[in-house]
């Protein structure tokens, strides 16, 4: 996978749990389902995909994003990955979603509240991850 765009990693949590996310200190994160949206859109686009799902199998332990503390939470589990190839996307995709319990998740080179976002469950989330990307791909096309 080359070709760039824009993703949305779904993860659940079944308990409760705090989570250290590097600068932006330990928050608590409620079981559930947890939406990351970000961008592949330098080289290698769909590659940083692949990089996340090696950290989510334990298979790396190198954090460099905020999402990547919980991805690699022992308790975390990558369920699936949402793409929108060759959309430039990423706040679009982010502002149509609830936001998470960590402000500035995944957002600090951008003027978003945060690129995570919480639901009870996994199906309601990925119903809304699939209507904003979506929703954002048509306005990216337009």
């Amino acid at each position: 996978m080359d070709e760039g765009g824009t993703y949305t990693l779904l993860v659940t949590l079944p308990e409760a749990t705090r989570i250290g996310v590097g600068a932006l200190g330990d928050h608590a994160f409620p079981a559930g389902a947890y939406a990351y949206t970000g961008s592949a859109l330098g080289s290698g686009g769909f590659a940083r995909v692949d990089r996340h799902r090696r950290l989510a199998r334990g298979e790396s332990d190198a954090r460099h994003w905020h999402v990547d503390y919980l991805i690699g939470h022992p308790e975390a589990t990558l369920r699936e990955v949402v793409t929108s190839p060759g959309a430039d996307a990423e706040c679009a995709v982010a502002e149509r979603l609830n936001e998470g319990p960590v402000p500035g998740f995944g957002a600090s080179d951008c003027d978003c509240p945060s690129h995570l976002a919480h639901e009870t469950t996994l199906e309601k989330l990925h119903e809304m991850v699939e209507n904003a990307h979506e929703a954002a791909r048509e306005t990216d096309d337009s």
